[in-house]
Parts: C-alpha cells; sequence; structure tokens
C-alpha cells in the first residue's frame, strides 16, 4: 500500500496507490490524521471511468467525499502525468462532469467549469447574492453563494478591516453546518486589494482551515466579477501563495498554480493491518 504526496500551495493530497475499492470512511481518516498518521487535507483515488481519459474520487479528511477540488484536481493531473506517463493534456471525471487539465512543468491549469449562481445549482435553499447576515457572536457580514462543482459561501470582507483580526475561523465552522446548505459548504473570506487581486482565507468543508484552495479562488473570483469589484484575470492571495484565475464571459472559470512534490509513503506492515481491520461506516 503506497501513496504518493504533494501540495498547492500548502493544501496538500494523498494520491491512493493501494488497493482499488479498498478506501472506507474510517480508513481515510486513519491516514490523514496529522498526528498519528501521513497527515493530508484529502486523498484523490483514481477510479475506472467511461467518461474521461481518468477518472477520480476525492477524499475529504473526515471521511466524506467531495465533488471538486481545484488544488486536489491539479494534484492528482501532476500524478499523472509524472507517475503513471499521462500526455500533458488530457480529461478527468470528477464529481460526475468532466474537467480538462493541462501541464506546464511544475505549473497546472484546470478548466474548472461554469461558476454557477442559482440556488439549486450549489445547491443553496435561497438566493444568497450580497445577503447580510448575523453570526452567532453579533457580526453582521454580506454573504455570496456560489458554486463551483461544489457549494461556496463568500464573506466579502470590507478592504479597510483586518482580515486576519476577525473570528473568520468560527464563522467558517458555523457557516459550514449552515441548514440553508443541504451538503454543507466551503466558506471563503475575501477582500478586494485591486480590480486584479483579492486576499483570502478558507475554510474547507470537512477540512476546517487550509491555506489555499482551488476551487475557492475560483469561487470568490467569480463572485467578485460578476459583482463588478474586479476583472479577469485575476489574482488571489491565500496564506500559501498566489494562484491565478481567468474567467470569461459566460462564467467558464480556469484555474492556474503551481504543485510541489513531497514524494511517496510506504505503509510499514502494521499500518497494513491497521488499515484492514478497521471498519467502514
Amino acid at each position: 500500500m503506497k501513496l504518493w504526496k504533494a501540495h498547492g500551495l500548502g493544501n496538500d493530497y494523498l494520491v491512493w496507490e493501494g488497493v482499488a475499492d479498498f478506501l472506507t470512511a474510517e480508513r481515510v481518516k486513519a491516514l490523514c490524521n496529522r498526528h498519528t498518521g501521513v497527515g493530508a487535507d484529502g486523498i484523490l483515488e483514481p477510479v475506472s471511468t467511461l467518461d474521461a481519459d481518468y477518472g477520480l474520487v476525492i477524499w475529504n479528511p473526515d471521511g466524506t467525499t467531495a465533488e471538486k477540488s481545484g488544488n486536489g484536481l491539479r494534484i492528482f493531473a501532476r500524478w499523472l502525468h509524472q507517475e503513471q506517463g499521462a500526455s500533458p493534456s488530457f480529461s478527468i471525471a470528477v464529481g460526475g462532469v468532466v474537467v480538462h487539465a493541462l501541464i506546464e512543468g511544475e505549473t497546472i491549469t484546470i478548466d474548472m467549469g461554469q461558476a454557477q449562481f442559482e440556488p439549486e445549482a450549489i445547491p443553496v435553499s435561497e438566493k444568497l447574492w450580497q445577503s447580510t447576515h448575523t453570526f452567532e457572536g453579533g457580526e453582521t457580514e454580506r454573504l455570496c453563494a456560489v458554486g463551483m462543482g461544489n457549494p461556496h459561501c463568500v464573506v466579502m470582507v470590507s478592504p479597510v478591516v483586518d482580515l486576519d483580526a476577525l473570528p473568520w475561523r468560527r464563522w467558517g465552522a458555523e457557516l459550514e453546518m449552515d441548514p440553508r446548505f443541504p451538503n454543507r459548504t466551503n466558506v471563503q473570506f475575501a477582500q478586494v486589494v485591486d480590480v486584479h487581486t483579492l486576499r483570502m482565507r478558507i475554510w474547507e468543508r470537512g477540512a476546517g482551515e487550509t491555506s489555499a484552495s482551488g476551487s475557492s479562488s475560483c469561487a470568490v473570483a467569480a463572485v467578485a466579477v460578476k459583482a463588478g469589484w474586479c476583472q479577469s484575470p485575476l489574482r488571489i492571495a491565500m496564506p500559501g501563495g498566489v494562484l491565478s484565475v481567468a474567467i470569461d464571459m459566460d462564467f467558464n472559470v480556469r484555474l492556474k498554480g503551481p504543485v510541489a512534490v513531497v514524494g511517496r509513503v510506504e505503509l510499514d506492515s502494521a499500518w497494513r493491518k491497521l488499515l484492514v481491520n478497521l471498519e467502514s461506516e
């Protein structure tokens, strides 16, 4: 049982190179644990598909699955090209859709599909667009919901506020479980820096705080362009670094950035036995 690890600006994933159809929620949680396991923000499981060149299932570290992840897709694309001999351009089926990848050295570009703003496509039970929301602590901010194949709730913060001084982790945990989002939601806290630049902090569904996020970058960029605050192309600055996002007139989104390889992990006999004996949920 082997895993291959890489990260996109600190947002790290493991690519499963073990037995097919082996992963379960409990096994994923054990592997992703940063103290007793290998440690990661998720696991990428290659699967068979007839819809694209390659197929992928994305596991969150809490054992749930995600429809789409920009950094996860870019890491999976790097693995396919570097370790499996894939061409520099190919398609990946993930979460019921097909995306396209382009490899240019350590820079990976993913066509992420069209940003969605209608409630049923996100999904969210009501339209949230610059909607006022009061948090449990009494603070009030504006929310915008957008779908990138997975649900996102963007909190637009005033540019004059110190973003890191806000209780955004508490807000993120609260909004992730907001009942208006039936599948829970990823949460972004964004500020406009200039017409082509946004600053962001991230609370990921099933993972909590992360240093970077690809689909989150696409979500905040789409909101900023739709609201008229920014213009494509955009630079999204996060604690881990900067990703580039381009958006066309139909809100089709392209994500571009680096992927850094960490290396391969081979599980020892005790860990293999532990995983085999774990029961699925």
